[in-house]
């Protein structure tokens, strides 16, 4: 140990002063010690963007990966990688398991935040036993390549993943994690035939959803005056969006914690802090660049232009891009406390598509939403407890939404607890249950306002106005004068950019600041748990946050009152076109003519084929015309059925998911005549149907005791197995 008489720190041997005095002297040792420490974490944050920037790929990964493809290396290329994760070891993957691929959002930052824990989406897939890849992209993009270019390539990665597991129970299931959502969202709507269940969380596929006073984000596009702002940022840096832009945006949002809480809390508890602020702001502080031709679209598109829910996009080559085609079921999870992605955002989507619920089933839609009361937007993708819960459960059960009649579901989990009735059918901590849900439901969280949308096109109008003079009066001016040195620079004054330049180790002061750190931490002398100085600094810390905040409310109140006030103005609204008529002002897509001939020949073949098959397509038919009676498919009945499938019989997944849609839309369409067809499709044997009437007992009570009409249909489905009449000439047993 060091003798504190020789010590190079003021103060460190003191005389005998006043107790109020040492606890002052105690602190101001303990204050400046932990800020020479919270410098030289900042430097090591500095010191580690500059070695993640100096990497061709580099990204925060927790796993170790291997690369299959390289989208830099295809025709029309793009900065996209496909990479295979390593399970970690003591994780055993099951070949025959249908494989999760992972794509992570280019929205500013790297990419890897989908592994960037052991606790996290690849995580928890792996140990499920599920193969894994991820799609990640390199910081730079590749000349002139466009978001077409990005969907062209993801295709092929997942024809790829498709091609490596053919002896999977499925095609992989996708997770889109908040901007990737929106873009695997458009891909699975050209090329449904790729994928299993898609799952987005946090993901915004309607941006002008929202509620007053309380997601000003949206507001944003509108008040700088649409998108011109987006094409002079990419002009004047050379043809490139820097991503760092996107934080600050994000980072806006919260001034409280980008200016005070985030540093303050490293300050705080420096001594042990350290590590975890590091490993977050290695991913947080990854800015990457997008083209301007790609930032433009998405800005006018998307952002601002809102495009996507109503199927207004149309790809290069004349494809409409329609989530309505998209034949996979779809897992929407969002969160309360989500700024950046609201549920309205979420979600909205659903009720810009669909007039009626009617109109999902015909498209033969499954469409699933979870609802979390309180996680912010990054705890969606990072949070340990959203991994060793939502994702985890929904991990579990993909098959089981895989197989989802058609229609809107909220899932529903419940902790499982010694008193849970067959737990041995639940695999994780909570019991999951599909509920039932309309259209309503989703208005009701939503609440679409056409006033809102009037508001919103306008905004767009002016933003379409605004782009095109622009172009013509100031675009090549700007682009004349921009240079090279110009673009390299501008992002080092960013203010997202800027403090890692400060606090680099290129800066000689704070190669002192290393030295004096190292210092600090062998005489390091924090303070007493009961200094009394800690409980002012406490309330200085809330105070300054309280402010913030304060500022905060005030800055996103007088913006919404502004946008409001703008593009409320039915003299704003008449010059751009939008009071021109009372036409809704965004398109609202109904069934096209083709769809519905689609539907009608659909039925007419369905109504034909109601007394086909044999004990396998009865049994299904009866498990779902009781199902349909209950308050929601729980995952214990489908364990159930699930280990029946395996013990009995050789169907597969996709042959079960197709078997079941048609018993379902068979009962849909002729429900008494799909009832009274059962019995000639049993066999003569009772021992055989009453077999098989076990079965259906054994699933429907999976989750407990069978009540209510779920009991009276469960009676009639007995009743017509005990009515089985001998099979017609040609007509098959089929196994269960």
């Amino acid at each position: 140990m060091t003798d504190p008489s020789q010590s190079r720190f003021p103060f460190a041997s003191q005389p005998a002063i006043p107790a109020i005095g040492q606890q002052a002297l105690e602190y101001w040792i303990d204050g400046w010690q932990r800020t020479i420490l919270f410098w030289d974490v900042l430097r090591q944050r500095s010191d580690q963007y500059y070695a993640q920037k100096a990497k061709e790929v580099p990204n925060v990964l927790s796993f170790d990966a291997e690369l299959v493809l390289d989208g830099r290396t295809f025709e029309r290329p793009a900065n996209y990688l496909l990479v295979r994760v390593k399970p970690p070891k003591g994780v055993a993957i099951d070949a025959k398991k249908r494989p999760f691929v992972v794509v992570d959002p280019r929205a500013g930052h790297g990419p890897g935040i989908g592994g960037f824990k052991a606790d996290s989406e690849l995580g928890v897939a792996m140990r499920a036993g599920h193969p894994c890849y991820f799609v990640g992209f390199t910081p730079e993009p590749m000349p002139g390549q466009t978001i077409e270019d990005i969907m062209r390539v993801e295709a092929v990665f997942l024809e790829k993943v498709i091609e490596l597991h053919p002896q999977a129970d499925g095609k992989p299931c996708v997770i889109g994690n908040c901007q990737a959502g929106w873009a695997v969202m458009m891909l699975a709507a050209i090329r449904p035939e790729l994928f299993g269940p898609l799952i987005i969380p946090g993901s915004p596929l309607s941006y002008w959803a929202g509620v007053e006073g309380e997601n000003p984000m949206r507001y944003t596009g509108g008040l700088a005056g649409g998108s011109w702002v987006t094409a002079l940022t990419s002009d004047l840096g050379g043809g490139k969006f820097d991503g760092a832009h996107l934080v600050e945006n994000f980072e806006n949002l919260n001034p409280a914690n980008t200016l005070w809480t985030k540093n303050y809390d490293l300050w705080k508890q420096v001594d042990t802090e350290g590590p975890r602020f590091l490993e977050f702001e290695k991913w947080w502080g990854g800015h990457v660049s997008l083209n301007a031709e790609e930032m433009q679209w998405i800005v006018d598109q998307l952002f601002v232009g809102n495009r996507l829910a109503t199927a207004e996009i149309v790809t290069s080559d004349g494809v409409r891009i329609d989530l309505r085609n998209i034949r996979s079921p779809i897992l929407c999870f969002c969160s309360k406390g989500d700024n950046i992605t609201p549920p309205q955002q979420a979600l909205g989507w659903i009720v810009d598509l669909y007039g009626k619920d009617e109109d999902l089933l015909a498209c033969g839609q499954t469409i699933v939403y979870a609802i979390h009361e309180s996680i912010g937007h990054l705890g969606i993708f990072v949070s340990g407890g959203v991994a060793r819960k939502e994702h985890q459960e929904f991990s579990s059960n993909i098959d089981l939404m895989d197989v989802l009649p058609p229609g809107l579901y909220e899932a529903v989990m419940t902790p499982k607890d010694a008193a849970a009735v067959n737990a041995d059918l639940v695999g994780g901590d909570w019991i999951v249950r599909f509920e039932p849900r309309s259209l309503d439901d989703v208005r009701a969280i939503v609440q679409p306002d056409p006033e809102n949308e009037r508001r919103f096109a306008a905004a767009r109008r002016v933003s379409e106005i605004n782009l095109g003079l622009y172009r013509t009066l100031f675009q090549p001016f700007v682009q004349a004068l921009a240079s090279n040195q110009a673009a390299e620079w501008l992002p080092r004054l960013n203010p997202a950019e800027l403090p890692f330049e400060l606090f680099s180790g290129r800066n000689p002061l704070m190669r002192q600041v290393a030295l004096l750190a190292g210092q600090v931490r062998e005489q390091r002398r924090p303070a007493a748990p009961d200094n009394p100085m800690l409980q002012v600094q406490a309330a200085v810390s809330d105070a300054i946050i309280a402010a913030l905040d304060g500022y905060r409310d005030l800055r996103d109140h007088t913006m919404e009152q502004i946008f409001l006030g703008l593009y409320s103005s039915p003299v704003l609204q008449a010059l751009v076109g939008i009071s021109a008529s009372d036409e809704p002002p965004r398109r609202h897509p109904g069934i096209e003519p083709e769809r519905i001939a689609f539907i009608e020949r659909r039925i007419a073949e369905l109504k034909a084929r109601l007394a086909e098959g044999g004990l396998r397509e009865a049994l299904i038919r009866g498990l779902v015309y009781i199902g349909m009676a209950g308050p929601g498919v729980d995952e214990r009945a489908f364990e159930a059925l699930r280990r029946m499938r395996a013990e009995h019989g050789s169907l597969t997944l996709e042959e079960f998911k197709r078997l079941l849609r048609e018993q379902f839309f068979a009962l849909m369409l002729d429900s008494e005549g799909a009832l009274a067809a059962i019995p000639g499709m049993l066999p003569a044997e009772t021992a055989t149907r009453s077999e098989a009437l076990d079965k259906i007992r054994q699933i429907v009570s999976a989750a407990g005791e069978v009540d209510g009409e779920r009991a009276e249909r469960l009676a009639r489905i007995a009743k017509l197995f005990a009515a089985g009449a001998p099979i017609a000439a040609g007509s098959g047993k089929a196994a269960t």
